[in-house]
């Protein structure tokens, strides 16, 4: 770790002195592309962030959202990237760990985790090395601290060869009277640490997610990776609840990125104040630790809380009550962010400059060129069974059977659907019904490579489909915003764009963008990243029974919002799986011009008396939604006389396929917003027949399943 020459210059001249050696890795740290978004901050701006919903917005642990004047929820994402690939079970375990921490530093109790998961090519074994690691670290741990990993996405893409990204969100549940922030309250009051003992994992965490990862990075930054303790966490989530009950905390903050030093300096520079701190009185697990380990190390399971003094001595019961270590640390001041050890001050400096000043970076950047027509000849069988049966598209049954997605009895609507609905028994709808919740996650790099713009438009249509699909309204999202090397203007135009793209979506369909992540310097050897936007949007709806995503076997089959389908425009193949598959280039589908409209529509049909299924066409087009609507008891006969095969491949965002009973019903409430096109009947046998124009694709249930379970048969 270093202080880079021009960052030191400005600190030097702050300070009027030289910094110590404690203060120039602080300054290092918290100065990092990682936790000053000194890269990304200049954009973010352009996310709409408020709304009556949105208690608490961006710039704390996670953001706070109203479901009713009384109930609210917490949400919040995170990347573990770089340490997923130098370390894959510890690295996602502890990317767990740290969100939700995030979550109990606002007194919300977690209930809900959704993994967004990107890797290299499936067919190279090293990626399947990073998977399965990767699940078993994110597995192990949720299901150990007894919240359920309800959602998420998985791709596969050969630019994540040699930086995989892990994105985790959970989203948390408080009450108005519990509500606790990161911003300290009084001079006087103890900051108190509480959890793990400190020891020397993942020291300069932080400084480490701010570089290209190099080479050599799974054996040389093996240190920078912190070490979970799932048990350990689950006694603070614990431990929180009850200092939550006896309100013995007036502010708090998760140790994360830049361990002590920078949730403590962060806590008082929020509040406008200082801290006095000593470092040897941090509880610590190895030996002769020095000041820098002691500040910077990334150790897990440790919360910083503010407390007042007389209630010290409670706030200790209770650590010891659940086998916690407990630390008096220091205590908030008037003056400067200050630590010592060995009797000697070893930091001395102002909170805002440590803390909120870092100088933003004014880079190059290059536009992103729209891609020429370039098309495969390939015949609609073999390309209707390599999209259905690509890794992308097929079924993820493998990751989240491994995750305990029902523990909490809140998940209705489990993984493998187009997003999770949870119970909120604490709250109610206005007319009284049960208010469920519902998640998605994810993101597409095939459309953000092919189009960093319309891909992250679509990928943000896409989520609030998923939620309306499920007969839930779009509330409010959070981001994950993934890039490679920023100084690169190729890479940080298409980051921009991603940015600008996400926030013109977000806005359209007037979801407040409340909190998020940015993750910059996802290069390596293998050149930078997809431009990756993972988004978590949560919606609302009425009553808990959501319409499943599979047929039944009853009704029509109508897909809305098609406007390809409808004979409205031209089908463009840009960013599909079906080029991916097979090479070529296309310019993106555009994105609906009043995707508002579609999304009320959507979720006003979902929960009509006569839908039986909804299902978002996204990934793999028309081609692959159909085969994800079948199983063995239900199949559907399906003709598209007009069309084309690229029609049925296509993946334009906006667009569902819905089974009813009721099509005028459905006519009727999507008339002057998006076509509907009635394709076909639902069947009882379990197959699929597609006829499109002169040629017939027909598959059993078995073969279907046969062709979806690709993740199952080789990880198995």
């Amino acid at each position: 770790m270093s202080l880079s020459d021009s960052d030191r210059e400005i600190v030097t001249s702050e300070l009027g002195r030289e910094p110590t050696p404690a203060e120039a890795v602080l300054f290092e740290n918290l100065w990092s592309e990682h936790c000053a978004y000194r890269s990304s901050r200049p954009l973010l701006g352009a996310f709409e962030s408020e709304g009556e919903q949105v208690v608490l917005g961006p710039g704390d642990d996670a953001a706070v959202v109203a479901l009713t004047e009384d109930v609210y929820v917490t949400l919040g994402i995170e990347s573990h990237n770089h340490p997923s690939y130098v370390d894959p079970y510890d690295g996602a375990a502890t990317g767990i760990g740290g969100i939700v921490r995030d979550t109990l530093s606002m007194g919300a109790y977690p209930i809900a985790l959704t993994d967004s998961l990107y890797f290299g090519g499936f067919d190279r074994e090293h990626s399947k090395y990073l998977l399965e690691g990767v699940v078993e670290g994110i597995s192990d741990y949720g299901n150990a601290i007894g919240v359920p990993t309800v959602g998420g996405s998985l791709a596969f893409h050969p630019g994540y060869e040699g930086n995989p990204l892990v994105n985790v969100a959970c989203v948390g549940l408080v009450s108005e009277d519990r509500l606790v922030t990161a911003e300290a309250q009084k001079p006087g009051n103890a900051l108190v640490l509480v959890g793990n003992a400190t020891g020397r994992d993942g020291l300069g965490g932080a400084s480490f997610a701010s570089e290209d990862l190099a080479e050599d990075a799974e054996t040389e930054d093996r240190p920078a990776v912190q070490v979970g303790d799932p048990y350990a966490e689950k006694l603070l989530i614990e431990a929180n609840e009850a200092l939550l009950d006896e309100k013995l905390i007036e502010s708090a903050r998760d140790l994360g990125a830049a361990g002590l030093g920078g949730a403590s300096s962060e806590l008082v520079a929020k509040g406008g104040l200082g801290a006095d701190i000593d470092l040897e009185r941090v509880h610590q697990r190895e030996p002769n630790m020095n000041a820098i380990e002691i500040l910077l190390a990334e150790s897990q399971e440790r919360m910083c809380y503010e407390v007042r003094p007389k209630n010290v001595d409670r706030v200790r019961e209770i650590a010891e009550r659940f086998d916690l270590g407990c630390s008096v640390i220091g205590e908030v001041t008037e003056g400067n962010y200050t630590c010592r050890f060995d009797d000697e001050r070893v930091v001395d400096v102002s909170p805002p400059l440590l803390a909120e000043g870092a100088p933003m970076n004014d880079l190059a950047y290059e536009e992103p060129e729209p891609p020429e027509r370039d098309l495969p000849d390939v015949g609609l069988e073999e390309a209707f069974r390599e999209v259905v049966g690509s890794p992308n598209t097929a079924s993820k049954r493998w990751v989240y059977r491994q995750y305990d997605h029902e523990v909490g009895t809140r998940t209705v609507t489990r993984p493998g659907d187009d997003a999770a609905v949870l119970a909120i028994r604490e709250a109610s709808a206005d007319d009284g019904s049960n208010l469920g919740l519902a998640i998605s996650a994810g993101a597409d790099p095939n459309w953000t490579d092919a189009a960093p713009h319309e891909g992250a438009r679509a990928i943000a249509l896409e989520n609030a489909t998923n939620l309306a699909a499920k007969g839930a309204t779009p509330l409010a999202a959070v981001d994950c915003l993934n890039g490679g090397n920023p100084e690169k203007p190729e890479v940080y135009g298409g980051f921009r764009a991603i940015v600008e793209g996400l926030a013109e979506t977000c806005a359209a369909l007037d979801v407040p963008v409340v909190g998020g992540n940015v993750s910059l310097y996802n290069d390596s050897v293998a050149g930078p990243i997809p431009p990756t936007p993972t988004l978590a949007m949560v919606g609302i709806r009425e009553g808990y029974a959501a319409p499943p995503a599979a047929l039944s076997g009853e009704g029509s089959v109508l897909v809305v919002g098609d406007r390809a389908l409808a004979g409205d425009v031209d089908t463009r193949l840009g960013g599909s799986e079906y080029l991916a598959r097979f090479g070529g280039s296309d310019r993106f589908p555009a994105v609906p011009e009043d995707p508002d409209a579609f999304v009320s529509a959507l979720a006003d049909v979902a929960n009509h008396e006569g839908t039986r299924a909804v299902h978002d066409v996204s990934h793999g087009g028309l081609a692959a939604t159909l085969a994800e609507m079948t199983s063995r008891e239900a199949g559907a006969a399906v003709s598209l006389p007009e069309a084309t095969p690229a029609t049925l491949l296509y993946e334009g965002a906006g667009r569902a396929v819905l089974e009813t009973t009721d099509p005028d019903a459905v006519r009727d409430r999507f008339a002057g917003v998006a076509p509907v096109t009635e394709i076909g009947e639902a069947t009882t046998d379990g197959a699929l027949s597609i006829e499109i124009g002169d040629e017939r694709l027909s598959y059993g249930a078995s073969e279907i399943a046969d062709l979806r379970d690709v993740l199952e048969r080789e990880l198995d």
